[in-house]
């Protein structure tokens, strides 16, 4: 009669290990199968909304099709035209004038209300709601209040320019010299009350122990501001510095409801050009080089922010 041996304890702890190692391997690709859930459905997304149209884009930029015959490939013909196209060389310089303005202005406003609006003051829950809320009204609505304000006969800014000794005000929309102006000052009213939001995030992050040194040091409100504020702010600056540049180089609807483009080509900007040669011409093919051409122009500055970035931190 034989007698089945007991396990060794070398067996017994093989047999553990194995099992502890499969557990440990069903737990990774459970959890790998949970973040791909997260991830893919926002892959898909962006596939489908931005990465496919902007590839037919780049395609159609060298054919030309009116969205009902055959796309006819053209090469760089697109390209030619618009190297000697008036209206895209107008269009480019009033870009660059609308963000030379729109950037530090929104930029300098929303930092500053950031650092007002950080401060202990009565009711200033209140007031960031209040400097917030243009942001996530109707930009339509905010396009008409603002052109009812600023007419040239009947608006109130004109009636108080007047009031205060001001015989011939400007004409805002209605003028060639003023309407990229108006437009900068509308847009910056909207837009600082979201950018004030980021800084006031950043300036959470801020050490409160750094700003008592600096008192016990003898800096004044300018030296902490400069000195601490600042500095702490460096990466919530760059970030909220190259969303104010993209969103300002692609700006469409408050130039296309205020002004349209006009007076004349005065505030005719390369969104608004993509959009007049291609949903009102029907000129998708050279509609789609213009905006390669202003895709190319975005990321050839951000390129340019990121290595200033780079080189300020190190």
């Amino acid at each position: 009669m034989s007698v089945t041996a007991p396990p060794t304890t070398k067996h017994v702890s093989t047999g553990a290990s194995a099992a502890h190692q499969a557990a440990v391997k069903r737990r990774r690709r459970r959890t790998t199968l949970i973040g791909w859930s997260f991830i893919v459905p926002n892959f898909l997304g962006f596939a489908a909304l931005t990465l496919v149209p902007v590839i037919g884009a780049l395609a159609m930029s060298f054919t030309q099709w009116d969205s009902y015959s055959t796309p006819k490939w053209v090469g760089l013909g697109n390209f030619e035209r618009l190297w000697n196209d008036s209206n895209f060389w107008a269009a480019l310089q009033n870009t660059f004038y609308y963000a030379a303005g729109h950037i530090p202005l929104t930029l300098v406003v929303s930092l500053g209300l950031a650092v007002l609006l950080n401060q202990k003051l009565r009711g200033v829950r209140v007031l960031r709601t209040a400097f917030f809320f243009p942001y996530i009204t109707s930009l339509v609505a905010v396009a008409v209040v603002w052109n009812m304000l600023l007419s040239p006969e009947a608006g109130p800014v004109n009636q108080f320019l007047t009031f205060i000794g001001i015989d011939n005000p400007p004409g805002w929309t209605s003028d060639q010299d003023w309407a990229m102006p108006a437009l900068i000052v509308a847009s910056v009213w909207r837009d600082m009350g979201y950018y004030m939001v980021l800084f006031l995030a950043g300036l959470q992050t801020v050490p409160a122990e750094l700003y008592e040194a600096a008192r016990m040091d003898g800096a004044g409100p300018w030296q902490r501001f400069w000195h601490v504020t600042l500095p702490g702010l460096r990466p919530t600056t760059f970030f909220v510095t190259v969303m104010i540049t993209v969103s300002s180089f692609k700006v469409f609807d408050l130039v296309q409801v205020m002004t349209e483009g006009g007076p004349g080509r005065s505030t005719l900007v390369l969104s608004q050009l993509i959009f007049r040669e291609g949903i009102t011409q029907g000129r998708f093919g050279y509609a789609s080089a213009v905006s390669l051409a202003l895709f190319l122009i975005c990321l050839v500055i951000t390129v340019i922010q990121f290595q200033m970035q780079r080189r300020s931190e190190r």
